[in-house]
């Protein structure tokens, strides 16, 4: 349990809806309360502390927006979440244009709900550390690190926030490539307006062009009501168009065409709708290479790649890796109401030394399961899985042989772990005769001391 529960105001006119929220939201350890029209909600923002609001847009008298406004005049300290349904997406937009952090369109997930209420708890909370990592003190951009490489990217987010230009984002997945895009449209004149992100792979071509562009009442089977799509959402401001890689030829002509002309199409309707939207895309694959292959078009190509940002992967700045492990032991200590654990030395160095192939979500993942599971207050060497206490960090030199690599990569192990060579053998997943035969020198004359 937390120590200190964030208090939760939901708002909302219906009984049954303020009922739902107010008892998942407590589910995950906050503080609720609740108010069924905008007067009440003053009244409740008067008299207790509250942290975060939850508002329904539409509601009789007062609207969801009047109480934004309010509380942004107010008591900006506060984070606001604005619940809306289809029909009044113009109006959600305009919410977060007043100072909402997030909007949700309804009907909307467990998952959803979870999500944009525990990232704007995380935001609150991260206010409140008292011990932050030198290296996110020394950029605005919330990204942590301050390598040569990394310096490189804050060099390429400061030159893209002061143009429109169409960005494209490259990186290996777990980098975070969408911190880089949301960087480049706060810190952009755009940062008042919405940043809308969309993962194209998790969205089957199918329906794409329908939740990018939206559609009309009847104008498909299951269309039962006129629905904009994300390019109508983030008019004014950003889209971040994720895997941008996954699109399907005939979706990259449509987007082509929106590039070119700032103009869609909904589906069921042959009258064009201006917006105005910087475009971000990112990829975690070689776009060029796609693009020779026949699966990418060269002229959307062209046309995303005018401004490229390509983010490094982990193992090639590993001088940030220790301020990233500090700062996701603050994160998740403070966030489970555990006191911050301390990393042995030898701990820290087997981290930095890993390879790590999930990158920083990876490394993320692994911090905040070891912050979960340790019962005292200092992570050692022993509580870090055995992938990474017995990785080997090798040098590449493209002159040897792969039978002069192979022997030593075996030697590096069985010194890695002491001598025992049943250990060895058993992380290369061979054999003690094998690890014998591959231990012997190759040059007869070497001195055989390897048993």
């Amino acid at each position: 349990m937390l120590e200190k529960k964030e208090k939760v105001l939901v708002v909302d006119d219906s009984p049954d809806t303020l009922e739902m929220l107010a008892r998942k939201i407590a589910s995950r350890g906050y503080e609720v309360y609740s108010a069924p029209d905008v007067s009440k909600a003053l009244d409740t923002l008067g008299s207790i502390p509250i942290e975060l609001v939850i508002t329904d847009y539409k509601m009789p008298k007062h609207t969801g927006l009047e109480l934004i406004r309010h509380i942004q005049s107010n008591l900006p300290h506060i984070k606001v979440i604005m619940l809306t349904g289809f029909p009044t997406i113009e109006g959600a937009v305009e919410a977060v244009k007043v100072g909402a952090e997030e909007y949700l369109t309804k009907p909307f997930t467990d998952d959803e709900l979870f999500s944009a209420v525990d990232t704007a708890i995380r935001k609150l909370r991260q206010k409140k550390l008292s011990v932050k990592p030198a290296a996110q003190e020394s950029n605005p951009y919330g990204i942590i690190g301050a390598s040569k490489e990394i310096q490189k990217v804050f060099h390429s987010i400061r030159k893209s926030c002061s143009t429109n230009a169409t960005v494209l984002v490259q990186g290996e997945s777990g980098t975070g490539k969408e911190l880089v895009a949301r960087a480049i449209h706060y810190h952009s004149k755009r940062s008042k307006t919405p940043f809308v992100p969309v993962n194209c792979g998790a969205i089957p071509d199918s329906l794409l062009e329908a939740e990018l562009f939206g559609f009309t009442k009847g104008s498909f089977t299951g269309a039962h009501e006129t629905r904009a799509g994300y390019f109508l959402t983030a008019d004014g401001g950003t889209i971040f168009l994720d895997e941008i890689s996954e699109t399907s030829l005939s979706m990259q002509v449509k987007l082509l065409r929106v590039l070119e002309d700032k103009q869609i199409y909904m589906i069921g309707t042959k009258k064009p709708r201006s917006v105005n939207v910087r475009v971000i895309a990112a990829t975690n694959k070689d776009l060029q290479l796609l693009v020779k292959q026949g699966y990418f078009r060269e002229d959307l190509y062209y046309r995303l790649n005018v401004l490229t940002i390509n983010i490094p992967a982990l193992r090639d700045r590993s001088e940030d890796i220790p301020a990233l492990i500090y700062h996701f032991l603050n994160k998740f200590a403070t966030e489970n109401a555990k006191k911050i654990p301390e990393i042995a030395d030898n701990a820290l160095s087997a981290l930095q030394s890993y390879q790590w192939q999930g990158n920083v979500r990876e490394l993320e993942n692994l911090i905040y399961r070891l912050v979960i599971m340790k019962d005292d207050q200092i992570i050692d060497l022993p509580d870090l899985p055995d992938y990474i206490r017995y990785s080997i960090k090798i040098q590449k030199d493209l002159n040897r042989s792969l039978e002069d690599v192979e022997r030593e990569y075996i030697m590096d192990v069985v010194k890695h772990v002491g001598g025992n060579k049943s250990l060895a053998a058993k992380i290369l997943k061979i054999d003690r005769k094998t690890l014998h035969a591959k231990m012997r020198p190759i040059n007869k004359n070497e001195d055989t001391d390897a048993d």
